[in-house]
C-alpha cells in the first residue's frame, strides 16, 4: 500500500465541509508533501507513516491562525481519519485518491 500521489479530502467541521488537496511522497517512515485549501498551498510538517496510519500537521491562517494535526488510515484508494484543530476540538475527514 502506497500513500504516494494526489488525494482530495473533506473535513466535516462546524463551519461546513472544508475541501483540500494533498500531494504526498513517502520515504520509509517519513511523509512529505503539500496541502492546498482555500487558495493557499503549504508544505506539510511532521509527516509520518506507520503501517497504514499517516500523520501530518499543517499551519493555517484562515479562519484563525492555528496548527491542524491530521491522523488518517489509508485503505486502498481511501484516506479517512480526524484532524485536531487546536482548542476547537477534533473533526472527521474522508478522502480518496485524486
Amino acid at each position: 500500500m502506497s500513500v504516494d500521489g494526489s488525494w482530495k479530502i473533506i473535513v466535516n467541521s462546524p463551519m461546513g465541509k472544508q475541501e483540500s488537496t494533498l500531494e504526498f511522497a513517502a520515504a520509509g517512515a517519513t511523509l512529505t508533501g503539500k496541502q492546498s485549501a482555500q487558495g493557499a498551498t503549504s508544505d506539510i510538517k511532521d509527516g509520518k507513516i506507520d503501517g497504514d496510519t499517516v500523520t501530518w500537521s499543517n499551519s493555517v491562517t484562515t479562519p484563525f491562525p492555528m496548527t491542524l494535526e491530521f491522523t488518517g488510515k489509508v485503505a486502498g484508494d481511501t484516506l479517512n481519519g480526524s484532524v485536531k484543530a487546536g482548542a476547537f476540538g477534533s473533526f472527521p475527514f474522508e478522502g480518496a485518491r485524486a
